[in-house]
């Protein structure tokens, strides 16, 4: 069978299958579900608190997958949902929540800090200019693509 991938792409997803192992193993070496960590690392990423519809957009995740792991998360007194609004949650740490972030995906965050800052600011906004340019481009593409 043929490849459609060009040489190009073929390595841009590796790349990102790479690098989505990395955080795959980082998840389980915290004794974390990819969900959960997924959780954890938005609300440090937005705060102590973030709204339930912020974790579902910025995690990529199914809703039904983030709500069974927040559910678990609630069980193990991690988070909270605290109403915000007539339709709309936030997801809050708890005391233990916060204890467990600084323990997980504050070190991530940490570390990944870190590789930006480690790079020359310019390389860095490339990176991101090029990560944006190819965000949009698909998003159009997306629009294209009938059901």
């Amino acid at each position: 069978m043929k490849a459609y991938s060009s040489k190009a792409m073929k390595r841009f997803n590796h790349l990102l299958g790479e690098i989505e192992a990395v955080y795959h193993d980082i998840a389980l070496k915290f004794g974390q579900s990819d969900s959960a960590m997924s959780i954890l690392y938005t609300i440090c990423d937005y705060g102590e608190s973030c709204p339930l519809q912020e974790i579902c957009r910025r995690s990529g995740i199914s809703k039904q997958t983030i709500n069974s792991a927040l559910r678990k998360l609630e069980t193990e007194g991690i988070v909270y949902l605290e109403s915000a609004g007539a339709r709309e949650k936030n997801v809050c740490l708890t005391g233990k929540g916060k204890d467990l972030a600084k323990a997980t995906a504050i070190r991530v965050i940490e570390a990944e800090n870190g590789i930006l800052a480690s790079w020359p600011k310019e390389d860095v906004e490339k990176y991101l200019e090029l990560t944006e340019r190819f965000l949009a481009g698909i998003q159009e593409k997306a629009k294209e693509i009938d059901k």
